[in-house]
Parts: C-alpha cells; structure tokens; sequence
C-alpha cells in the first residue's frame, strides 16, 4: 500500500495540481442555482479533474518538445512544495464557499448552509477527483498495452497513435453504446411507466366536455399522467365565479397523450377533432400549448389564462415524448418540434377557415422546451395574411433560434437578461418585475412575450461561455443572480452546465420555475383582457399564488 501511495505522489504533475486547484477554486464560486454539498463537490472534483488533465497536457507537450526539465530531486522539493501551496489556497477558498453559496441563496429566500458545508464539499471533491482519475490511469493503460503489441510490427510513434486512437474508440463504444443506452432505456422506461400510472385521486371526469370522459375521442388511459393531471386540475367555472363574482364559463382543456395514436400528424387530427367536439372554436380565446419533454402543462400558466378571461378559454397541447425537458433537448428535439409543428399546423388551418368576427383569439404558449418547439412550429412567412394574435413563451431554452437571434439584436443599453427590442411592437420580454418598456406603448398585429428570469441557466447557457465572458453578467445584473458571480473560462460552463440540470430545484419564481403572478402580467400584456381594476389584478396574484401553493 505504501509503495502504491509513494508510485502515485511520484506520478502527479506538479502543474497539474496548480491548474487543477486554480479550477477547484473558480468552481466554488457562485453561478445561477443554489448548490448542495453533493452537488458542489461533484463539481469542484470534476473541474479540478479538468484543470489537473490540461496541466499534464501542456506538461506532455514540454517534454515532447525536448524543452529542459528539472532533475528528479528538483522535481520532488518542487511537488511537495507546490502540493502544500495549493492545499492551503484549497483550504482558505473553501472557507468562503458556503458564504458564497448563500449570496444566492439570501436572493432566493432561502435557508443557508451549514458550516459543515466546505467539509462535505472537500470530501465529495476528493473521491470524484480519484474516480476521474482512476478512469484516466485506466485510459492509459489500454493505450500503452494496444501500443506495445503494435510496437512489434510498426514504428513506435504510429503504434502510439494507433493505440491512443483504440482506446479513444473503446472507452466512446462503453460510453455511448452501452452505458449511455442503458442509462437512457433505463429513465425512457421510468418516465414511460410514470407517465401510465393513474392516481387514485384522478378519477375519469364524467362531463362530455372533458376529454378523456367516455363521449372524448381520446380515452382516459391515453392521455397519460401528465395530460391527466392537465384535465383534472384546472379551475372549475364554479371557483371563477365565486373569486370574480361574475359570469364564468367550464374552461375547456384538449389533450392527446403518446398512447392516442402512432405519428405526430395523426395526434394533431384526433385533438383537432376533440376541439371541434366540444365547441374549442365558439369560445373567445385558444390556446395551442407545447407541453415540456415530459407532457407536462404549467398549471400556472393556464390556470392564470382561464381566471383573466372568466373561463372563457380553450386550450389544447399534445405529448411527444417521455423524457423531461434536458434529455429531450439533447437526444430527440427535432421530434419535438415535429409534433408542435403538426399540432400548430392541424389547429391553424381549420381557424383560418372560420369566419374572422366570430372565431376566437389563437395564442401560442410553451415552458422550457415547449417554448422552444413552440417557437418553431410558427412559421411567420406563412401567415403574415392571416396571423394568429400572439404567443407566451417562457423559459426558452438556449438553443431557441427566434430568442437568441431577438435578444442579439437588442436595443443598445438593454441588458441580455431583459432585452429592449425596436419599439416594442412585436416583441417584449418580462421577468419578475414585469415588462420594462413604457405601460402604455402601442402593440402591432401580433404579440410575442417573453417570460425569463435572469437566474435560468437553460435559458442563459451558452457553449462559447468555454471562452468567452456572457452578456448576462455584465452590469447591471439580474435581480436575482448573485453579486459575487464571476466568469472563468472553462470551469463557468461546467458550473452552468451543471446549474441547468438541477434549474428546477429553486423556490417559485427564480431559476426555471415559474410563478402565477408574473404569468398574469404575461398573459395581460399578451391577450388584453378588459375589465379588471389595478386592486383585482393584485388580489388575483394572491389568489393563483396560494392555489400554486397547495
């Protein structure tokens, strides 16, 4: 065991720890999400990991280029004295993690860590760090081994290349072909058997209106958890009534779940008929919703919708998929947006058709990935004739092609996070504080909204923060992103990357979940409903926020 330790420290790259630790440092300050110990030392290992295997490439490309080195002896005292330095840094900037960590979390109104925080971090950055490079040693190994058989039959340096390049193929084949199918089968069909349970507490609805009632075209099997919960949740005409204290209608909600049929085009005609069914084109307003990757509507945002109009609103979405939001952006988005597409597509025709003074408002509206593939599913060119009355788009993803190229073009002075652009006439973005234009500038044809908040990482995410420092964290910041946020090049879209995975695990209101009340300034701003005073608005941001509560 001794010998074993005493081979290990001789091995270790006296540059590689200086990055490494300068990597572990940077990864314990602050970013967009509040951090958990586990989920903090994961990442710190991780990103001393990085920094450690850049060191011991620049340390490669040395000695390759035969540039002088210091002898053993040298090398030794050099390590040693090295390896204290950065145990000391290590130790002092780990003393202020967790008072980073509550710079957000004090933003957040959250409790704040403990003390034992920097501890648990330290070992959780530890065990990841030898895992990481265990698996490195073992990278090497299979290298060396593939080489030295090939050293038989050809040159030194191509059997190095040839074995370098093996061993690259065998540790991807493990990862991607097995490994990552087995993990991806394995929540496809946890997602997949969570999405057929049917909760004691959702029976199947006896009204006709209801789909899923045994006159919908669509059985209540089908619609899946998440379409169950969309259909059964909502707010009767009865608890509209009773809080506006006038006429209210049965808010009509449509969904067709994965189980209803086999193609994407062939759902959008089952819930196109499921609207015509149950008089969807009679009511005043018409929402076509994109569900997250997992089928799920915001309650939220629909709920908020249906007491603004008296319940005189009709909604309609379909599923696409089993997976959440992040695996369905990485591995299947286009199926996404093919399914938005159809859906949109289907709704659109037939309301052209329909007499202009009699057919209700069409309004898009999507969350985190919806908003994306419901973004894509509008083609503008196609109906500039004929074009619906506007979209609710909040949470959109980083990859949003119509987001990131408005926000891009932005008025000069407006920050990244809450964008100004032209005159506000076809596009606004909104966060906690609403919308920052002028109350009373005019609208054109078609209004698009952008609900964000400045602490959503899948929003502000971007690959080019490897190198480059992101527009968002210029000042002024966020209301809601941390003080003491800094960039740092590679390990600030490591932190972000793992931000993003966890972007639902904030209280209501910041990272990528969203409150009522900032969707009724969303949805004012959006579909203009008449009638309500300044005190009733405010007194209906109570009531949607204790009913999100329950």
């Amino acid at each position: 065991m001794r010998s074993w330790v005493t081979s290990f420290w001789r091995s270790l790259s006296a540059g590689g720890l200086v990055l490494g630790t300068l990597f572990f440092v940077a990864s314990l300050t602050p970013t967009l999400i509040p951090r958990t110990y586990l989920t903090q030392g994961v990442l710190s290992g991780a990103c001393f990991a990085v920094g450690y295997g850049i060191g011991v490439a620049w340390r490669w490309l040395w000695t390759y280029m035969e540039l002088p080195e210091p002898r053993e002896r040298l090398l030794l005292s050099l390590k040693i004295a090295v390896a204290a330095a950065c145990a000391v840094i290590a130790i002092l900037f780990l003393w202020w993690a967790a008072e980073w960590q509550n710079s957000i979390r004090r933003l957040m109104q959250l409790e704040p860590v403990t003390s034992a925080h920097p501890v648990e971090v330290c070992f959780i950055a530890i065990a990841t760090f030898l895992v990481v490079i265990a698996l490195a040693r073992l990278f090497k190994g299979i290298s060396r081994w593939i080489s030295e058989r090939l050293g038989r039959f050809v040159p030194r340096r191509v059997s190095k290349v040839i074995g370098f390049a093996v061993a690259i193929l065998l540790f991807w084949t493990m990862a991607n072909g097995v490994l990552f199918r087995y993990v991806l089968h394995l929540a496809d069909s946890s997602f997949a058997a969570v999405d057929a349970l049917i909760e004691p507490d959702r029976p199947q609805p006896e009204s006709p209106l209801k789909t899923g009632s045994s006159a919908s075209l669509v059985r209540w099997k089908e619609l899946g958890r998440a379409g169950r919960e969309f259909i059964a949740t909502g707010p009767t005409a009865a608890e509209i009534r009773a809080f506006t204290h006038a006429d209210a209608l049965e808010p009509i909600r449509v969904y067709v779940g994965l189980g209803a049929a086999d193609t994407a085009e062939e759902r959008a005609q089952i819930a196109l008929d499921e609207l015509k069914r149950v008089g969807a084109f009679e009511r005043s307003v018409l929402v076509v919703i994109t569900p997250t990757g997992t089928g799920w509507v915001d309650p939220s945002a629909m709920d908020t919708v249906e007491y603004l109009h008296h319940g005189d609103v009709a909604s309609v979405a379909q599923q696409y998929s089993y997976l959440s939001s992040p695996l369905s952006l990485l591995l299947e988005p286009e199926y996404g947006s093919e399914a938005a597409k159809a859906l949109f597509a289907a709704v659109y025709g037939y309301w052209t058709t329909l007499p202009h003074e009699s057919r209700p408002k069409l309004y898009l509206h999507g969350l985190s990935l919806g908003a994306m593939n419901s973004e894509r599913s509008m083609e503008l060119f196609e109906m500039l004739g004929d074009p619906v009355q506007g979209a609710l788009w909040s949470g959109p993803p980083f990859k949003s092609r119509l987001w990131r190229s408005v926000t891009e073009h932005r008025n000069a002075g407006s920050p990244a996070w809450l964008p100004q652009f032209r005159d506000g006439s076809f596009v606004r973005f909104m966060n906690q504080n609403g919308d920052p234009g002028p109350r009373d500038a005019p609208w054109g044809p078609l209004r698009i909204v952008y609900l964000q908040y400045a602490s959503d990482p899948l929003t502000f995410f971007a690959y080019s923060d490897f190198y480059r420092r992101p527009d968002w964290m210029n000042a002024p910041r966020g209301p809601d992103v941390s003080p003491e946020l800094r960039w740092y090049p590679v390990v600030s879209m490591l932190q972000l990357a793992l931000d993003m995975a966890v972007s639902t695990n904030t209280p209501m209101g910041y990272g990528h979940v969203f409150a009522p009340e900032h969707y009724v300034n969303a949805w004012l701003a959006v579909t203009d409903p008449r009638g309500w005073s300044a005190d009733q608005i405010a007194q209906l941001k109570q009531h949607l926020a204790a009913r999100a509560r329950k």
